[in-house]
């Protein structure tokens, strides 16, 4: 795989997961370009150990670790990309309201929320973080119950 077709393929993952995370579209940018020049700095070293998407999340994950550390104290209500803050509707609303309470989770879970609404399956957070695949499991049920809670307070 070449770096253009990485580009194109996970371009728009990375930039949902650095804006979930912190609900700035300029710094997810600068934050989505800083991934890619990484991978396209570490590309020949790439060892294959992994596939392609779980080393690149992987570099995602500690760029938006970073990137928070220094941020500490921001405000990260997240809205996911492609919809509106001003869209109305029920859907839209509820979006924001999950990635709202998304924000309010711990760091990590926050990270592995986002990664596992991208889609990846849970061996893959598992690796990207470097938690054991049993305690991504138990974290994901955890954190959804806890959303769910939350949710459910924010309707009343």
């Amino acid at each position: 795989m070449d770096f253009e077709q990485i580009y194109r393929t996970y371009w728009e993952k990375v930039f949902r997961l650095c804006m979930g995370y912190f609900n700035d579209r300029s710094l997810a940018q600068d934050l989505a370009q800083d991934v890619f020049v990484r991978v396209w700095q570490h590309l020949p070293a790439f060892r294959g150990e992994s596939s392609v998407g779980t080393w690149i999340f992987r570099i995602a994950t500690n760029v938006c670790l970073r990137q928070g550390e220094r941020r500490r104290g921001i405000s990260r209500t997240a809205i996911p990309a492609g919809i509106p803050a001003e869209e109305p509707g029920d859907d839209a609303s509820r979006v924001q309201a999950l990635y709202g309470a998304v924000a309010e989770l711990p760091e990590m879970d926050r990270l592995m929320i986002s990664l596992y609404l991208e889609g990846l399956k849970q061996s893959e957070i598992a690796r990207i973080t470097g938690v054991s695949e049993a305690n991504v499991r138990v974290r994901i049920h955890r954190i959804k119950a806890v959303l769910a809670k939350k949710l459910r307070r924010n309707e009343e």
